[in-house]
């Protein structure tokens, strides 16, 4: 592909993103799949300007409403962000608007107006406001600096640069050393994790499930905030686990390693497709995980298996606030309504997955939100409702499950970018009192 091809390619993908709900990892990864044509190469040059606008989205707008040159098009931001980030110089930019061969249509009055206004200058300017700067939307500042307080501008940051690509080492079949170098010896270097004792970050891309290490089932693609979660849960062989909300599965895999394949991993979720998604790394894993569909109403297994479970991980429907650094699409997403109703799911998950505990037995409340409307106020809201119910300080969770030093000093975890290089991640544990 033509750098012009490219960049219609990129405006392209924009537009049907902006069409979409999320998530859009099936939109991008449908586009990709639907033009066989594009070496990796061209895959990886139109992903990056892609998120890169997906990134600077409040900033591009910006940029082209104060230059009046009309609504602020997928195609205008891309235009935009070549003179801004890339710094080309209009005629430059022009050039690859002709409308020659895959090349976009030929720029329009406005648009030349547009890239003129533009040049020689950069994408963050000081008139721009806080919530412009920062790239989100004005009603969520107030939540997100009551979550982060003076750090809010460093997380923020942090939050809407590319996050790191990390793998679970599956201990079932393999060490982390080995792991490493089967990848190594495939061409994908790696090195550990800083905190998980089970990962490892790789440097830069790889085409990770062509590899054997992928393939026989020794990795699985896994933030490592998210294999902390998965860790603190302390699940031991021949328990009972129940992963509430599996979705396709990652955590539950992680229970599944920890487990030793002794004891009784039931995944649960509301959506059955993903739920086929786990069966199929479960094999690859070499793990045994029972799966259930819920039923949206009241389920019968919820009745049949109550006070059944040692643990119970709630990893509850979120904002998604925690995963901008993979999924900037996402904070267009999140309004103020829609944070109500995924709060009331919240409750609903809560709600239904306390009565599997059995006494003794601990209930974890995760997600993958920086929010403290869907962290702290939640676990608040069922100690007051339910009196059998404790916090266990995560710090003593911590010393008996990991090696390296805890890095909060709170009762639940919160875990970000700038605080411990991962995504954004809360967790809470609560013991159920012995009756």
């Amino acid at each position: 592909m033509t750098p012009a091809a490219r960049v219609a390619a990129a405006i392209e993908l924009l537009e049907a993103i902006g069409r979409a709900h999320p998530p859009i990892e099936p939109v991008i990864d449908g586009y990709v799949r639907a033009r066989r044509y594009m070496g990796a190469k061209d895959r990886r040059a139109v992903l990056e300007r892609t998120f890169a606008v997906l990134r600077a989205t409040h900033r591009l707008d910006w940029h082209v409403e104060r230059t009046a040159s009309g609504e602020a098009t997928p195609r205008r931001r891309v235009l935009a962000g070549l003179i801004l980030a890339d710094g080309l110089n209009p005629a430059e930019a022009a050039a690859l608007f002709s409308g020659e061969g895959h090349a976009p249509a030929p720029l329009d009055d406005a648009e030349a107006t547009l890239i003129a206004a533009l040049a020689g200058q950069l994408l963050d300017h000081p008139a721009m406001s806080e919530p412009v700067a920062l790239e989100v939307a004005d009603w969520l500042v107030a939540p997100l600096r009551r979550a982060f307080g003076p750090a809010l501008k460093a997380e923020l940051t942090a939050l809407n640069a590319p996050a790191p690509l990390d793998l679970r080492v599956n201990t079932r079949k393999t060490s982390r050393e080995a792991a490493q170098a089967a990848l190594a010896a495939e061409g994908v270097a790696s090195e550990p994790t800083p905190i998980s004792p089970v990962g490892l970050r790789v440097a830069g891309r790889a085409a990770l499930p062509a590899t054997r290490a992928f393939q026989d089932g020794l990795i699985e693609v896994q933030d490592e905030g998210s294999q902390l979660l998965a860790l603190l849960a302390g699940a031991r062989p021949g328990q009972t686990v129940i992963d509430f909300c599996a979705g396709a599965g990652g955590k539950s895999l992680a229970l599944a390693a920890a487990m030793g394949g002794a004891g009784t991993l039931w995944a649960l979720d509301i959506e059955g497709r993903f739920l086929e998604r786990l069966t199929a790394r479960a094999k690859r894993a070499g793990a045994k995980v029972h799966t259930h569909a819920l039923a949206a109403e009241a389920d019968p297994w919820l009745a049949t298996h109550a006070g059944t479970a040692d643990v119970v991980l709630v990893d509850a429907p979120c904002s998604g606030s925690g995963v901008w650094r993979r999924h900037p699409a996402a904070r267009a997403w999140l309004t103020p309504e829609r944070l109500a109703e995924v709060i009331e799911r919240q409750r609903r998950a809560l709600a239904a997955a306390m009565p599997l505990v059995k006494p003794g037995g601990r209930l974890l409340y995760a997600t993958c939100s920086v929010l403290v409307e869907e962290n702290e106020e939640r676990v608040a809201e069922l100690l007051t409702a339910h009196h059998d119910f404790r916090t266990v300080t995560v710090v003593d969770a911590w010393a008996a499950t990991l090696a390296a030093p805890c890095p909060v000093e709170g009762p639940c975890l919160r875990l970000s970018p700038v605080r411990t290089g991962t995504d954004g991640f809360f967790l809470a544990i609560l013991e159920r009192a012995e009756k």
